[in-house]
């Protein structure tokens, strides 16, 4: 085998002898790919299209030796890495140019332990896997909000979805990983073992290793639940948004409304009240009845709905694998009218049918603990705010992107300058990065100068070591 060209974690390449690499493979349970591997185009992909790498290497890894021996590899010759889990950043943090992808997709085993309310499950699995595997207990925990999202980026990243104001975000209910660190050591954080560890995955990205195996805890739910979306003209969305911002104030933790403004499929933009409720179905009626009956929908969709079916609501176009994307976020305590001019405005000249602007509400449990308690410090009542542009045709990619940097610039001085780090974009400041950590980011950094001082693990909202 002759030598191979790898990137470094400079960006500059060096030579990794053929001989190593067949020993890699002969190490590797899992697949290795080259670019001249008929499965490599398949593999080199992720589910934002817009990214477009091109890694020299591709490990597949199987099990958590594999996932060893790719960062021994990486390590020994300061590779540049990537993690994929679900491939579901939309910065695009799952591959890389010219380095090595650490892929753990192929692991996807689920473990339910309906007795104890305890889910274990390994890094490639998809939430939509997770759920079902679960549900099927009567069981879930705070998943994504789109359902091939990848468990391991998520949970990581914090965790926000539809049981976030009951059970809180999803580190709120992780018990334990099981993680490989960059000096090559299997270790088990948790409560009870390597908690400093334990505290920085629960928020702190892909910065302090790649975690091989979550453990959760489940929640009982019910055969059903509330949801469903509430769509009015996008006249009304100004009105709307402020309605919501006051409707949000007195909710029950048992109760979710988010909000999107949109394009219907064949018709025109609109703006749409995301309600859900998870516990007493009539309860929850009443409870959500004030945002049903408000002004004069053009449909109402809520209903009682097996919980897998509300957790899919914004499947299209947002689970679609190789739309063009492009994404800008940021977190705003209120709804202020200026948001809402800037966002409404926006909505009325989408450049594209599959864009949107969704407001994600975070409240209740997921407010309540501490935010020294866990990596993850924006722990106040505060909405997500995201522009999400998709579009179809490559070829639309400057003009698309342009547009949206163009809104975002008028969004951005109207909201705080901080993100929820799962939707920080690939180009977002390093100021950015940190405000999104809090109060927290110098522990992190200190915890990453003990587990990464080399920053092997540095495609992601970095966090580089003190």
């Amino acid at each position: 085998m002759p030598d191979i060209s790898i990137a470094t974690l400079d960006g500059s390449p060096t030579l990794v002898g053929g001989a190593e690499v067949a020993a890699f493979r002969d190490r590797m349970q899992g697949e290795v790919l080259q670019p001249s591997d008929l499965a490599y185009e398949e593999a080199r992909h992720v589910w934002n299209g817009n990214i477009d790498r091109r890694p020299a290497l591709i490990a597949r890894c199987t099990n958590a030796a594999d996932v060893q021996a790719a960062i021994q590899l990486a390590r020994e010759h300061n590779l540049l890495v990537a993690i994929r889990g679900g491939a579901h950043s939309a910065a695009g943090h799952g591959t890389c140019e010219g380095g090595i992808v650490i892929d753990t997709s192929p692991m996807q085993a689920i473990d339910v332990d309906a007795e104890r309310r305890i889910a274990r499950a390994e890094p490639g699995v998809l939430w939509a896997a997770f759920d079902a595997a679960t549900l099927a207990h009567g069981l879930a925990t705070t998943g994504g909000t789109v359902t091939n999202t990848g468990i391991a980026g998520l949970t990581l990243g914090g965790g926000l979805g539809w049981l976030m104001g009951k059970h809180g975000l999803t580190i709120d209910n992780l018990l334990a990983c099981e993680i490989a660190t960059a000096d090559g050591s299997l270790l088990r954080a948790s409560a009870e073992e390597n908690t400093d560890l334990f505290w920085a995955l629960r928020g702190g990205g892909g910065n302090f290793g790649v975690v091989t195996a979550f453990e959760y805890q489940l929640h009982p739910v019910g055969d059903l639940v509330l949801g469903g979306l509430v769509i009015h003209p996008l006249e009304q969305g100004k009105a709307l948004l402020q309605f919501l911002q006051g409707f949000v104030q007195d909710l029950p933790d048992e109760a979710e409304a988010f909000a999107v403004l949109l394009t219907l499929p064949d018709g025109p933009p609109v703006a749409a009240m995301l309600l859900g409720y998870s516990g007493d179905l009539d309860e929850g009626e009443r409870i959500l009845a004030p945002a049903r009956e408000w002004g004069e929908p053009i449909e109402d969709t809520v209903g009682r709905i097996p919980y897998a079916e509300r957790q899919a609501l914004i499947d299209e176009p947002n689970a679609i694998v190789g739309l063009q994307r492009y994404w800008k976020s940021g977190f705003t305590t209120d709804l202020t009218d200026d948001l809402i001019d800037v966002a409404v405005g926006a909505a009325a000249d989408f450049p594209s049918p599959l864009t949107a602007i969704a407001f994600f509400r975070v409240h209740g449990a997921a407010t309540r603990v501490p935010e020294s308690d866990t990596a993850f410090g924006m722990r106040r009542e505060q909405w997500d705010c995201n522009l999400i542009s998709q579009w179809a045709d490559p070829a639309e990619s400057e003009a698309q992107i342009a547009w949206t940097r163009e809104v975002w610039d008028r969004i951005e001085p109207t909201i705080s300058g901080s993100a929820y780090v799962n939707h920080l974009s690939g180009d977002d400041s390093v100021e950015k990065v940190r405000a999104s950590f809090g109060n927290n980011i110098e522990r992190l950094s200190q915890i990453k100068a003990r587990y990464d001082p080399n920053n092997l693990f540095r495609l992601n909202p970095n966090i580089p070591p003190a």
